[in-house]
């Protein structure tokens, strides 16, 4: 973790800052590897702190080595002072996307019981450390594409069994009976599983209703291993696909084919969504996609970069992220299509490996 700590105490001249408030979960793990549900790191130039309560000392000694362990009792007036003392007139920077505004006016309030000359200076920062997240190191490709392997198990043994008569919220518990079983953590997210008409939203809910023959069925699930996270969509059809499913999924899949075949490094999130958007406005169904290609993946299943339309982040190598196109149409239903991929050596290698429908003549 060391190495991660260097990495951040190198952006700080170029915001102007003195040091780093880190209070995302995620944030944290990454810069400390503390996976403790509750905790502050403090960053600056010379230190790394630390801060939380009595249940995670033993635990922070052990998964967080390159850290002074700051005592956290009662209220933040009562530690904060403490833990700010040595930094008078420092800019300290505090990640405004994710600590509240009332946890930030208790922590300014407990600073301003310090000697006014004493005092630091909170200065908001938003993705301070999330920049720096968005270059995977080989270790942690690694632990995405253990994820993305259980993951892809995961949906091919549930694909592979359900029948009509089972219900969504059936495949959702089997997908995550099977996660559990094979050595996850738990979900990324809760599973999405939409039969028939439901899966015209791309976010539907499982519920009680019993799938039919005839239908398709939008299967959208990840596991968590060691912190690291998948997302796979898969869609399947119940009993033998009619022209029109064939026809729909044939234009996903052309449109995903593609996006995972062409995208560069360099190219914007725009850039790569609109080359998945060209082919299926092509085919006549272009208002039917109405969300982003993709996102990027890694200790938050929701993350940078972003691959969506106006998005202007960069494309670049050792980034990983997803390219899931799809077609939703109320009152039949939707298909949509997901991979994970990394950037490698100037392309996408694809890392989720679950089948995928092919229809011959």
């Amino acid at each position: 973790m060391s190495t991660r700590i260097e990495r951040l105490r190198h952006t700080f001249e170029k915001h102007e800052l003195d040091g780093a408030l880190i209070s995302n979960a995620q944030n944290r793990r990454y810069l400390s590897g503390f996976t403790g549900s509750a905790g502050y790191l403090l960053i600056t130039a010379t230190d790394a702190v630390l801060a939380t309560d009595f249940r995670y000392y033993e635990q922070s000694a052990a998964q967080a080595p390159d850290y002074r362990l700051h005592k956290t009792v009662g209220g933040f007036d009562a530690w904060v002072p403490t833990l700010f003392a040595d930094l008078a007139g420092k800019k300290i920077a505090f990640e405004a996307g994710d600590m509240t505004f009332a946890t930030h006016q208790q922590i300014k309030k407990s600073i301003a019981t310090l000697p006014e000359a004493g005092r630091p200076a909170l200065v908001p920062t938003p993705n301070l450390v999330e920049s720096l997240r968005l270059f995977k190191e080989p270790g942690e490709i690694e632990a995405l594409q253990r994820a993305v392997d259980l993951g892809d198990a995961a949906c091919e043994s549930v694909a592979n069994r359900v029948e009509p008569g089972w219900t969504e919220k059936q495949v959702a518990w089997e997908i995550e009976k099977y996660i559990r079983e094979h050595g996850g953590d738990g979900l990324s997210f809760d599973t999405i599983v939409a039969g028939g008409p439901w899966g015209a939203m791309p976010h539907a809910y499982p519920r009680d209703r019993k799938l039919e023959k005839g239908e398709g069925v939008v299967i959208d699930m990840g596991c968590d291993i060691d912190g690291y996270m998948s997302d796979l969509t898969r869609t399947i059809f119940l009993g033998k696909p009619d022209d029109q499913f064939k026809k729909i999924y044939d234009i996903v899949l052309t449109a995903q084919l593609t996006a995972e075949e062409m995208v560069k490094p360099g190219m914007t999130g725009d850039e790569c969504h609109m080359i998945a958007h060209n082919v299926i406005d092509a085919a006549g169904y272009g208002e039917t996609f109405g969300h982003g290609l993709g996102h990027g993946i890694g200790l938050q299943v929701h993350e940078a970069p972003r691959v969506a339309r106006t998005s202007t982040d960069e494309l670049r190598d050792n980034m990983v992220f997803t390219i899931e196109p799809g077609i939703y149409v109320t009152g039949w239903g939707g298909v949509r299509i997901e991979d994970m991929v990394v950037m490698e050596n100037g392309k996408a290698r694809v890392m989720s490996k679950a089948p995928k429908l092919q229809f011959v003549g």
